[in-house]
């Protein structure tokens, strides 16, 4: 008997964006968030492109928002230490950490797609929309 084809699962992605000075609302991404519940996954990815950020403000301090982007990755991941939201279900941290903010670091609306490996579309959609 073989095997049919493996079927799609729905899931739900959003970018992650810096924003080094709020008040003049340019952005460059700097990363993906995926949340695809049929498979019980939740992964975020980030690259920081120093040169791109920099150009929207010289004086960003990137050490902090690689700092705010690890952050992003351990409430992902459900690392203890990231607080008591790390704690949460997988959905109860993707839309945590997809709330609208106006800090150095948002994320744009989610949209969805369907996917035969989360992994693999986290992957494309970072070389796709943020490298």
């Amino acid at each position: 008997m073989t095997a049919g084809p493996i079927p799609a699962l729905g899931f739900d992605y959003a970018l992650l964006r810096a924003v080094p000075r709020v008040d003049r609302g340019e952005q460059v991404n700097v990363g993906a968030l995926l949340y695809c519940p049929g498979a019980d996954f939740l992964g975020a990815a980030v690259h920081v492109d120093v040169e791109r950020l920099r150009a929207l403000d010289p004086d960003v301090d990137v050490d902090m928002v690689s700092a705010a982007l690890d952050a992003i990755r351990a409430v992902c991941a459900g690392d203890p230490g990231a607080g008591r939201i790390a704690a949460g279900t997988r959905r109860a941290r993707f839309g945590w950490l997809t709330a609208p903010r106006s800090t150095v670091i948002q994320t744009s609306p989610v949209h969805g797609g369907l996917t035969t490996d989360p992994a693999a579309e986290l992957k494309r959609l970072m070389g796709r929309l943020v490298r």
